[in-house]
């Protein structure tokens, strides 16, 4: 059975006291397995790769997620906290957030519903999706060797549909609820650091954005073109009764401010545009008070961003920091792309979707230690080499300058074989043979590779 690399050990043993011991030792079975098998991400296909086809008691690795007890969110805070030593030590801590559909079925998944598949679909094509639906809070971090922006996930919740909580006499959760209780949690742990939350125009709601607000958090989402603002509230006079005023004089509309001749536009190159290099863009931005009634009253900065060229449509981004500079409201923004492309690695690279549990306590756990694999991963990837990390996969009808994910989750698949014994071009005088168990864990890893 592969053992742990010297390298990787600090890392990964500090998860260690989740658990008992017992559970600790299987759990590290399986995240190793998890790390080195290809394809499906099963229980039994992570016993192969770890070389115990023959393991006469492998129903206790089941067990691991459908009954020991630990716990996901105390790991989600070791994660998080390795992750911003690694990445984030200083400066505002970047939150992205947002939700995916993983696409199950099968009688025994209760917490399954029917929901917009956002990939699929589009402004005039809408698509049903039958699946799980997850909401991932995601730290938003430079990675060195890769040169730009990963999203990184370390808290990940599951939002049941309404048929699920009616079944069960549960008051059903809106997303906008699930998204407050996720990043107040990461308010809870990180007391002192100043934190963004990035999210789409789903996350656009008031009651989450007062929520935030009031606890120091700053969020950024898109705004439509006809929100209501108005002016700050005038100080209220001596002597007046009643009421005081929420809100000043009504100010035009987003969509009237694209219109106007008079708008000052200011000319900015964002880096990274949507991973497509820098790109120039015409802002313009003010602050304002967003208000509707029965409902909280936020003041924003809002920030008009149009393309000179027309490549593509106007948008309005809001900030919940009216102090915060418009030009960072955007660089941080189009980093919230970065969270669909951790979405589809997981599942192109870490078999979400492919998993096969059916117990509500093994799918409350299983999906969300898969997408904090990617973030594992990458922290493994920041103890190699400079030389091992950065070396990218090319040929001759593919040329690649930058690692991505599957590169780097090779390079810590090689460390991990070659900590085995497994390495190319050793001199002959230094040949081993290969224990039994790996050389079927390495023949399973080549014969099995789809």
């Amino acid at each position: 059975m592969p053992c742990l690399p010297s390298r990787f050990a600090a890392v990964i043993l500090a998860f260690a006291p989740l658990f008992f011991q017992r559970s600790w030792r299987r759990a590290e079975v399986l995240l190793t397995g998890a790390i080195l098998a290809p394809g499906k991400r099963t229980v039994t296909s992570l016993l192969r790769i770890m070389g115990l086809a023959h393991e006469r008691r492998f129903v206790n690795y089941h067990r691991v997620l459908n009954r020991a007890k630990w716990s996901a969110r105390a790991a989600s805070r070791v994660l998080l906290r390795l992750l911003l030593d690694v990445f984030v030590p200083t400066g505002p801590v970047v939150l992205g957030i947002d939700d995916t559909i993983e696409r199950r079925r099968g009688k025994c998944i209760a917490a399954k519903g029917i929901y917009r598949d956002p990939v699929r679909s589009s402004h005039g094509h809408f698509v049903k999706a039958s699946g799980l639906r997850w909401l991932s809070l995601m730290l938003l971090a430079p990675i060195p060797w890769a040169g730009r922006v990963w999203a990184l996930p370390f808290l990940t919740a599951l939002a049941p549909s309404e048929r699920y909580c009616q079944e069960r006499g549960r008051q059903h959760k809106k997303l906008t609820d699930w998204a407050r209780q996720l990043v107040l949690q990461a308010r809870r742990w990180l007391p002192d650091r100043q934190l963004v939350v990035v999210g789409d125009s789903g996350f656009a709601a008031l009651e989450l954005l007062a929520a935030l607000s009031r606890r120091g958090v700053a969020c950024i989402t898109r705004l439509r073109l006809d929100a209501a603002l108005y002016d700050p509230a005038p100080p209220r006079l001596p002597g007046t009764n009643g009421r005081p005023p929420t809100k000043g004089k009504r100010l035009a509309t987003l969509s009237e401010v694209l219109t106007d001749p008079a708008t000052p536009w200011q000319c900015v190159t964002v880096t990274d545009w949507y991973g497509g290099g820098e790109r120039g863009v015409e802002i313009s931005t003010a602050t304002a008070v967003w208000r509707h009634s029965g409902m909280p009253v936020v003041p924003i900065r809002w920030v008009l961003v149009r393309d000179p060229l027309g490549r593509f449509n106007p948008q309005a981004l809001l900030c919940t920091d009216p102090a915060q500079d418009p030009v960072q409201i955007l660089r941080w923004f189009v980093q919230r792309w970065q969270l669909e492309v951790t979405f589809r690695e997981v599942r192109d690279h870490l078999g979400v979707e492919t998993q096969r549990q059916w117990s509500d306590q093994a799918i409350a756990r299983t999906t969300p230690c898969l997408l904090g694999l990617f973030s594992l991963v990458t922290l493994l990837a920041a103890q190699l080499t400079p030389q091992a990390r950065q070396a990218v996969a090319t040929s001759a009808w593919y040329h690649k300058h930058r690692p991505t994910f599957s590169d780097t989750l090779a390079a810590v698949r090689r460390e991990f074989w070659r900590e085995q014994g497994f390495a190319i071009s050793h001199p002959a005088s230094n040949m081993q043979k290969l224990r039994p168990a790996l050389r079927e864990g390495i023949t399973y890893a080549l014969c099995n590779a789809a």
